[in-house]
């Protein structure tokens, strides 16, 4: 069983003055993102790519948690997860060098020890965690141009 799952993205302009849209295949989410939404500390209401992974990892963490707990036996009330994605220059460029998970579960009759064990084995092996410790990303690229002709 295999699923793919879609967004899009557009961008207008330049670097520094242009803007963008990015979609989620579902339709569940549209929203603007920006050079300022990305790299300043001004409050925009506009998205950024780094947001977007944070969301994504943050809602499959908790929910490969859910599952995990549940096959351990547990039935968890409640799990909050908040991932705070990290963005930093270095040298000519810019990189994500850590991603941290913060998350909060309650859980009855489930000692600390055993959640720990839970909480970081779902950290290696949810699929977003996963993805983002390393993935072959293939790419085909078609340049539309009216002046090739």
């Amino acid at each position: 069983m295999h699923f793919t799952r879609k967004a899009e993205a557009d961008w207008d302009g330049g670097i520094m003055d242009g803007k963008g849209k990015v979609k989620l295949g579902s339709g569940a989410f549209e929203g603007a993102y920006s050079f300022k939404s990305r790299f300043s500390e001004e409050e925009e209401t506009a998205t950024n790519p780094e947001e977007l992974i944070a969301a994504a990892h943050a809602g499959c963490y908790t929910m490969a948690l859910s599952g995990n707990l549940g096959r351990a036996g547990y039935s968890p009330t409640h799990i909050h997860t908040t991932a705070n994605v990290k963005i930093e220059k270095q040298g000519d460029g810019f990189v994500i060098p850590n991603i941290d998970l913060v998350t909060e579960a309650e859980v009855e009759g489930l000692e600390d020890e055993e959640f720990q064990k839970i909480a970081e084995e779902t950290k290696k092996t949810c699929p977003v965690s996963q993805v983002l410790s390393g993935a072959e990303i293939s790419l085909k690229a078609t340049l539309k141009n009216d002046s090739a002709a």
